[in-house]
């Protein structure tokens, strides 16, 4: 049964049966037993039966699983020792928390709350229509630092300092998911979607934790290059910034 004072107003919370500490579930990472006795993760929280939950970082969790204590703890949260840890479950979970994070934005698109292009993103933070500014991980600096200078001025937030975030993906996979060409930056227009983006966003990155990206491509040229080897996408590089 609930017990109502373990509740916050982000919803239901639950422990974390590595660290034993306590959050939102929305927060967390469920793992799930399979009919296999395979342990599984469930990033939507959405498989059926019991659920054993997890709120370390991918360096914690393999030292877990790499000394049986993960294992040790599903045992006693499922209540049985037939069960099998996938050596590559930390890779499994950060694979998922990338997709649902893709898929957010996709999902965002679709519903008009995702802006792209240079110009257009450029028009919509000095009107102070943007809610929350990326960057694909090899954007040039100075098109992201242009960009982020506009947002401030939108956002009455001059002298901030304020950036707009990195992702952890390059442009190919970042134009893939929202089905654009060349996508390098992408601005929020709506509160309510930027919101949704965000925690998505920071779900994934508390777990993937500090992560090497790639570098900035110099020109043009060579971030077209590396979009059309990686997506097979043709078209012009309008904003390659």
């Amino acid at each position: 049964m609930r017990n109502p004072h373990n509740d916050t107003a982000l919803g239901p919370e639950r422990t974390c049966i590595l660290s034993r500490e306590h959050g939102p579930r929305e927060g967390l990472i469920r793992l799930a037993l399979a009919p296999d006795g395979q342990v599984l993760p469930d990033i939507r929280a959405k498989a059926p039966g019991r659920g054993a939950w997890i709120g370390v970082p991918r360096a914690e969790l393999d030292i877990a699983i790499a000394k049986g204590k993960l294992k040790g703890a599903l045992s006693r949260a499922f209540k049985t020792g037939e069960l099998t840890v996938p050596v590559d479950l930390s890779e499994r979970i950060a694979d998922q928390l990338q997709r649902a994070f893709l898929d957010r934005l996709g999902l965002e698109a679709k519903a008009g709350h995702i802006t792209t292009g240079t110009a257009k993103i450029d028009n919509a933070a000095r009107s102070g229509q943007v809610h929350l500014l990326l960057h694909a991980s090899d954007a040039r600096p100075d098109g992201a630092g242009k960009l982020a200078q506009a947002w401030r001025v939108g956002r009455d937030l001059e002298g901030s300092g304020e950036q707009g975030l990195a992702l952890p993906v390059p442009r190919p996979i970042l134009s893939l998911a929202l089905g654009r060409e060349n996508v390098v930056h992408v601005a929020v227009t709506d509160p309510a979607a930027a919101d949704r983006v965000k925690h998505a966003l920071d779900r994934w990155q508390h777990f993937i934790g500090p992560d090497l990206t790639p570098e900035p491509c110099e020109t043009a040229s060579q971030g077209a290059s590396a979009l059309r080897a990686s997506v097979g996408m043709a078209g012009n590089d309008e904003d390659f910034e």
